[in-house]
């Protein structure tokens, strides 16, 4: 891989955040503060549910760049050269979502039946499942998850930062190795972890296909996510002559590409579990056919699914920012909406719950995810301008 020269390439400078901005997340994290306070007071168990849904979307994001980062040294890619540090900063928020996972393990008692021993000691198919599914080792893999991603992390983004400094093209061919490892660890500790925090809700319950699941509104969401960032930036003239429509247009058809993918994944799921009829499986189905979980089911497919995919269908629609925020927008409150989906039926099967008991985690996450976000930004360049491949994204053109 030759070194080149970019010196004739405009540096954008770092991004500075508004004060509208810092004041928007500032109140974001404190009013979300005192609203799940306010939330454990009145009702725990809703409070602490609440909380493990805005986990779990905010740690998707920041680890789905991470994933999508690592997926572009693996394939050497240079079209994406200019927006990687989009995708960087988002993962900024991963040693938040740590500390938060601290706090989660302070409700378990809240959400897992399985962190009951008496419960267990008198269920035999919990008491079958007890070698995995206890506190201590609960938190281990919490523990060694995060440790592996946050580590990985340091490793990937900081080569790319170094580069920044020396233009060492060694620190690409590093992050070849490094990123080849984080991908063979997040296949199997994404999926441990989805199966730990979400599905281990409902015990009793089992499904083979929840990883792929969870990881394709992981993705999903993810895109969208770096979409909006993406379309900020070129809205406000920030990355100027280096991210234009191309760049857009290859979001757009990754942002519709996955949207079919998560489609494909959760009707096959259904699928199966209809097609079986096995009493073990249709309890988690059954819990979202009634009342409000079955008006959630069908929003599921409907703006999750269909108006996306619709509205990403045209190739002028994968070129437009506004455009592109908007389906955007729907796809993240979707991915919300699905999480919140798959964990409170196991609180309350009979009542569609949302309300400020949800805003609370949410707001105080959501900031803190901002925070990060725009914090990096501030630190470091807007785009990799000494990456190798900084010219091939320069000069990146879609023709199809």
């Amino acid at each position: 891989m030759a070194q080149q020269s970019h010196g004739a390439i405009a540096h954008p400078g770092k991004y500075s955040a508004s004060n509208r901005t810092k004041t928007a997340y500032s109140v974001a994290i404190f009013a979300g503060l005192l609203l799940f306070v306010l939330a454990l007071m009145k009702d725990p168990a809703r409070a602490w549910h609440s909380y493990l849904a805005s986990y779990f979307f905010f740690t998707c994001l920041a680890l789905g760049a991470l994933f999508f980062t690592a997926l572009q040294f693996v394939v050497s890619a240079g079209w994406s050269v200019t927006i990687r540090r989009f995708m960087e900063a988002m993962t900024s928020y991963l040693p938040i979502a740590a500390v938060s996972t601290v706090v989660l393990v302070g409700g378990m008692k809240w959400l897992y039946e399985w962190a009951d021993k008496d419960v267990v000691a008198h269920d035999a198919i919990l008491t079958g499942k007890a070698a995995y599914l206890n506190v201590t080792f609960f938190v281990i893999r919490l523990a060694v998850f995060f440790g592996a991603w946050i580590l990985l992390r340091k490793l990937i983004v900081g080569n790319s930062l170094e580069q920044d400094k020396d233009g060492n093209e060694n620190h690409t061919i590093k992050n070849l190795k490094y990123s080849v490892i984080f991908l063979l660890v997040f296949a199997i500790s994404f999926s441990l972890f989805s199966v730990d925090t979400l599905m281990s809700l409902q015990p009793h319950w089992y499904s083979t296909m929840w990883g792929v699941y969870c990881f394709s509104g992981l993705f999903q969401s993810t895109l969208a996510c770096l979409t909006i960032i993406t379309c900020l930036m070129i809205k406000k003239g920030l990355v100027r002559g280096l991210v234009n429509e191309n760049h857009l247009h290859d979001l757009g058809k990754f942002l519709k590409g996955f949207t079919v993918f998560m489609a494909y994944i959760g009707f096959s799921q259904f699928l199966l579990i209809w097609y079986a009829n096995l009493p073990e499986e249709t309890i988690f189905y059954l819990a979202r056919s009634t009342g409000g979980w079955m008006t959630a089911s069908l929003s599921l497919l409907v703006f999750k699914f269909v108006v996306p995919f619709l509205l990403l269908l045209p190739k002028a629609a994968k070129r437009n920012p506004t455009h592109l925020i908007m389906v955007s927008v729907i796809i993240l409150i979707m991915q919300f909406v699905d999480i919140h989906w798959m964990i409170y039926p196991n609180l309350d099967s009979a009542h569609y719950l949302m309300g400020w008991q949800e805003a609370g985690p949410f707001l105080m996450l959501g900031g803190l995810f901002l925070y990060s976000v725009t914090n990096f930004l501030s630190k470091n360049s807007l785009v990799p301008m000494r990456d190798p491949r900084l010219e091939e994204s320069v000069h990146h053109h879609v023709t199809y």
